[in-house]
């Protein structure tokens, strides 16, 4: 039987555990060497491009440690939860960048949601423009290899066909400047390209969230600072390669309206032979059918504090044992009996591993206790981003990915612009 502690934070700062100015981490930064079977074909990929997975400790519930995420400023990272491994950073965004983040997620457009229904099973056509105006996340009228792998993998990119994408991507190889034109893009296709019928949502809900819209904002080169300086704070306390970082999906920003909620879920999947990583789909060389997100970790980010309600609920967190038929009915009943509940503050950024470890520094099990919903908002409105970091559990097809992304048409492998973002927190 499940043991409830109730616990509720308000995301003010304050903290009552032990500090230290260094966040503990159970390895080092430094790329590991790879296994034997590991090892690339390619004379060229550098040894940089195998990942050796850094974690960080929680140590207890309530430690708090010191971490650097912009110059000249420090923040406290304190321990919510050790099951799963969770964190709470106040200040990851000041009120000011938050209100710029809601803008950007504005002008951007808001959808009402995430999932694109098609009925019976029938398929929705776009034109050529259309697709491409979507593709192009930064809209600078080009189409890079890292837009269209990472509309691929986000969870409302999961419409365009393992078809279509390898079609695009050919031409991507076969484009002597490495991009696509709208001109050259419609020769690639030939046609007007189809969305295949849409995919269910994490855990099998075919819906998540009710009453809330969302909108997809990019984190890569070409977007606004402020975006480009998010994804450099996620690399910054995480300490993971900046690449795994920079090549992950683009962050999901949500609205919720009075009334909004979502179903108890987690954000990534166990690990399943029937079925591939989305983002590493293109590179897995296999013919499984089923597509899932695969999401090492997860920041959330509050970009309001709510009038009422709409806290974060995590039900389970550090519970003695995970048993799922206890928890009945996946809807608001987790709000009232969840042991952790994060009152939304703004700029405050919560941070959880969704995969314990391996054990070798790698992606492991499914981290059940991550469960986690967002309690309906009781006044007013509540906004917030998540930012995923994709890493397949499977280490051979996340490096096949990284060479398949990383790949220049001079047969030379990209060079990360943000070798030297790495910090010493």
């Amino acid at each position: 039987m499940m043991t409830l502690r109730s616990c509720q934070h308000s995301g003010s700062g304050e903290s009552s555990g032990g500090e230290q100015d260094v966040p503990t981490v159970k390895s080092t930064s430094v790329p590991r060497s790879m296994a034997p079977d590991h090892q690339s074909t390619s004379p060229n990929l550098s040894p940089e491009n195998s990942f050796f997975l850094p974690r960080l400790e929680g140590i207890r519930v309530g430690h708090v440690q010191r971490v650097s995420l912009v110059p000249d400023r420090t923040h406290n990272m304190r321990t919510l939860s050790l099951k799963p491994l969770l964190f709470e950073i106040p200040g990851f965004l000041s009120v000011e960048e938050s209100n710029v983040v809601m803008q950007l997620a504005q002008l951007k457009g808001l959808t009402h949601s995430s999932l694109l229904t098609v009925p019976d099973g029938q398929e929705e056509q776009l034109t050529q423009d259309e697709l491409f105006s979507l593709l192009d996340l930064n809209q600078d009228g080009f189409l890079q290899r890292e837009e269209i792998l990472s509309l691929s993998h986000s969870t409302d990119g999961s419409w365009l066909s393992s078809y279509n994408l390898r079609k695009i991507h050919t031409g991507l190889e076969t484009s002597p400047s490495g991009v696509l034109s709208l001109q050259e893009f419609k020769r690639v296709g030939g046609g007007v390209f189809q969305y295949g019928r849409a995919g269910q949502g994490l855990d099998g809900h075919t819906k998540v969230r009710e009453k809330s819209t969302n909108t997809r904002l990019y984190l890569g080169e070409g977007t606004h600072h402020l975006l480009k300086s998010i994804r450099n704070r996620v690399t910054r306390i995480t300490r993971l390669p900046s690449s795994l970082v920079d090549l992950s999906e683009p962050m999901e920003v949500v609205r919720f309206e009075q009334g909004g909620f979502s179903h108890a879920h987690h954000d990534s999947n166990p690990a399943n032979p029937n079925s591939s990583c989305t983002h590493t789909h293109l590179a897995a060389n296999n013919s499984a059918s089923n597509q899932v997100p695969c999401r090492y970790l997860t920041v959330m980010l509050f970009l309001n504090s709510v009038d009422g309600g709409g806290e974060t609920s995590f039900p389970v967190a550090d519970n003695r044992t995970y048993e799922e038929e206890v928890l009945g009915d996946l809807s608001q009943q987790y709000c009232d009996k969840g042991n952790l509940k994060v009152k939304p503050g703004a700029g405050t950024a919560l941070l959880w591993y969704n995969h314990l470890s391996d054990g070798n520094g790698w992606v492991g099990e499914l981290d059940e206790f991550s469960l986690h919903g967002d309690c309906s908002v009781a006044r007013g409105f509540k906004w917030m981003a998540s930012v995923w970091v994709n890493i397949d559990p499977d280490q051979r097809r996340q490096e096949r990915y990284q060479r398949m992304v990383l790949w220049h048409p001079d047969g030379q492998i990209k060079s990360s612009e943000h070798d030297n973002l790495h910090q010493d927190l």
